[in-house]
């Protein structure tokens, strides 16, 4: 998946939470065929089901930040080593706690933002 000249966030977490939530679409439409709630139920458990594979894949760091990353790491099966502090703007990071704590520098001062105990990175906040 590499070939692509976009990084179009190809990652295990993506695939396996695609893989999922197809699963539990075909359900879902089995279940509008049939008529049956309680396979209309089983198939939108399923696709919950994929939102949380999805998230708790890109927490372990199979998925990607949000943003491009560098080339060498557009691979499908690239590990992101920063999963673990959590990611500038992402949402599934957000979720799960792990706030990314901003270093705002004012007249030569550098003040931590509020967030959780993640270490600063050192990010500048123009105002």
């Amino acid at each position: 998946m590499s070939a692509h000249q976009y990084d179009e966030g190809h990652t295990v977490a993506g695939w396996t939470g695609f893989a999922v939530a197809t699963v539990g679409t075909v359900v879902l439409g089995l279940g509008v065929c049939t008529v049956s709630v309680a396979i209309l139920a089983a198939g939108l458990g399923i696709v919950a089901v994929s939102l949380l594979v999805t998230w708790a894949l890109h927490l372990a760091g199979w998925g990607k930040p949000p943003g491009r990353r560098p080339r060498e790491q557009w691979g499908w099966r690239a590990r992101d080593l920063t999963a673990r502090e959590g990611h500038p703007g992402c949402v599934g990071c957000r979720l799960a706690g792990r706030r990314v704590r901003t270093v705002v520098s004012y007249g030569g001062e550098v003040a931590a933002g509020a967030g959780s105990p993640a270490p600063a990175r050192a990010t500048e906040n123009v105002r």
